[in-house]
């Protein structure tokens, strides 16, 4: 039976010396992420804001988005933002948090039911008071923070201090970009985008963990080749492994953000990011940083200090 080759056996890619354009690249988008947050901002969903969302289908023909805009703003709930999605017979009503605690956001409820029950059918329908919107953003950044800390602690013991200072940087890296790209996009951003950015995060960090893994292989095998040289053979090594995998994810993300519907267009389109990120920052920012480090250097230290004809550890 005959094996397909999507990528080369043996490549033999210069990767490191492409840090001194990457390195440059990624501090302006994360300077950019910076600027965009402080001026654009997040478009916080109902999770994090508090209010209603609804969501409402028509019983005949197409809506007419005028007609709703111009009926929801009359009910006296403020500015109602209305947004048509689908195949033109569906559409959203977010309505801005009243006051009164939950009472006043289930009224927001009964009085779209009776401007909209007759002649639209409703499809999906969330109130979130203050104090849970509240909760919910003291969760979302708890999950990240734990995430980041954990990981820090896994690689710290797994590999040596460089790895981890590396993997915690590219982490942070997609961490800065990803919402930069929610700025930019204006995707709503909500507790299903937290579970985005969670997911990002593991994906690159798996794949960041597996490039390691090949560089402490790799030094331990090839003693004589500078940093430059391991990492080139590393990141060349896992290149098939890391092309074949992001395709693979890729082709799923597209049949989610095409056929998955409003709910989670935003997690998928947020996703489709992260993959193109994860795995540029997995090889172009966890690998070199590993240079600026100290690595090679500290690692023949400590295989200096062992006595002589210890044969190196077996690389797991």
């Amino acid at each position: 039976m005959w094996l397909v080759r999507y990528v080369p056996q043996e490549t033999k890619l210069g990767f490191m010396k492409l840090r001194s354009i990457t390195f440059p690249i990624s501090a302006a988008l994360s300077l950019l992420t910076v600027l965009l947050f402080f001026t654009w901002g997040l478009n916080f969903g109902i999770d994090f804001k508090g209010g209603t969302l609804i969501e409402l289908q028509s019983r005949q023909g197409q809506v007419d988005i005028a007609s709703i805009r111009e009926r929801a703003n009359t009910l006296g709930f403020g500015s109602v933002e209305v947004q048509e999605f689908g195949g033109g017979r569906d559409v959203s009503l977010r309505v801005e948090l009243q006051e009164g605690g939950d009472q006043a956001q289930q009224a927001v409820v009964s009085r779209m039911r009776e401007a909209f029950g007759a002649e639209y059918e409703f499809r999906r329908v969330e109130v979130v008071g203050p104090r849970v919107s509240g909760e919910l953003v003291q969760s979302g950044m708890l999950g990240v923070i734990l995430a980041i800390v954990g990981v820090l602690i896994y690689l710290w013991f797994r590999f040596e201090w460089q790895f981890a200072v590396g993997a915690v940087v590219a982490t942070l890296h997609d961490l800065v970009l990803t919402v930069g790209f929610f700025c930019l996009t204006q995707l709503t951003f909500d507790m299903t985008s937290i579970a985005a950015v969670l997911t990002i995060l593991g994906y690159s960090l798996n794949d960041t963990v597996v490039v390691y893994d090949r560089i402490r292989e790799t030094l331990r095998k090839y003693k004589r080749m500078t940093i430059y040289e391991i990492l080139d053979v590393s990141m060349n090594a896992t290149l098939s492994r890391t092309i074949l995998t992001g395709v693979s994810v890729f082709l799923s993300l597209i049949a989610l953000a095409i056929f998955g519907g409003e709910i989670i267009r935003s997690f998928a389109y947020a996703m489709l990011f992260g993959l193109v990120i994860g795995t540029y920052s997995s090889i172009f920012i966890a690998a070199p940083i590993l240079i600026y480090l100290g690595l090679r250097t500290t690692t023949a230290s400590t295989e200096a200090a062992e006595p002589a004809g210890k044969a190196p550890q077996a690389a797991e």
